[in-house]
């Protein structure tokens, strides 16, 4: 009994059901598919930050203080270092060059890591906002010790007592008028360049009007100068 020969089998392109052979960058790809998607996934989260991330501030040098300084202390070297912040932060009137500040008398207190600008200087710099024409007065008051009761900023009215006179028989010379600065006793003995070689204590310094400056400038020479502290009100 001869046997029948066994049915040829149909190619695999006629066999749907069959498995095609994968190359190996498919099998890679099928075998990694999951590591391959958590790699795109943090690629496409970096680029979705890096969009929405400013570009950085461009930095520049700038001044500032070591430590917290006192108010009418001249700066020194050892005062200062240099810090470096955004561009756009830095103050106006600040300086790149600790050098430019040293030997300068400070106008009131500094804390440490702030920058030192020409406004926070005896000088020029104390007028920085005021109204056009307001001139910085120096004007000798009778009682020095009085100038430790004021800061930077505070409103005073500054009289004149002629000879032996107190405040209360005196005259009002400007009213209403901020201190720019105060040599109270103890300070160091020269103001700086801005107010000559002249002794700094008892020396008060108040931003006046044309009107009001005529009136302060050299009272010390026609009797004895006083202040009183008052608020802010009309002017």
């Amino acid at each position: 009994m001869s046997r029948s020969p066994a049915p040829k089998r149909p190619p695999a392109s006629a066999r749907p059901w069959a498995s095609v052979p994968r190359s190996p960058l498919r099998r890679f790809l099928d075998r990694r598919r999951r590591t391959l998607a958590a790699v795109l996934l943090c690629l496409a989260a970096g680029a979705a930050v890096h969009e929405l991330t400013p570009p950085s501030a461009a930095m520049a040098p700038v001044a500032v203080a070591a430590r917290d300084l006192a108010g009418g202390a001249t700066v020194s070297g050892g005062d200062l270092r240099v810090a470096r912040l955004p561009a756009d932060a830095v103050p106006q009137g600040a300086s790149s060059d600790p050098s430019r500040l040293v030997g300068q008398r400070l106008a009131g207190p500094v804390r440490g890591g702030e920058a030192i600008t020409d406004a926070g200087l005896v000088g020029p710099g104390l007028l920085a906002g005021t109204a056009q024409g307001t001139a910085a007065v120096p004007v000798r008051v009778a009682d020095p010790a009085s100038l430790q009761l004021l800061r930077p900023g505070q409103l005073v009215d500054v009289m004149l007592a002629a000879d032996a006179g107190g405040p209360g028989t005196g005259t009002t010379l400007a009213a209403q008028v901020p201190v720019l600065w105060a040599g109270a006793p103890g300070g160091a003995g020269s103001a700086g360049p801005w107010l000559g070689s002249q002794d700094a204590e008892g020396l008060l310094v108040v931003a006046a009007r044309p009107d009001q400056a005529l009136r302060v400038a050299g009272a010390s020479a026609r009797g004895k100068v006083f202040f009183t502290l008052v608020e802010a009100g009309p002017r």
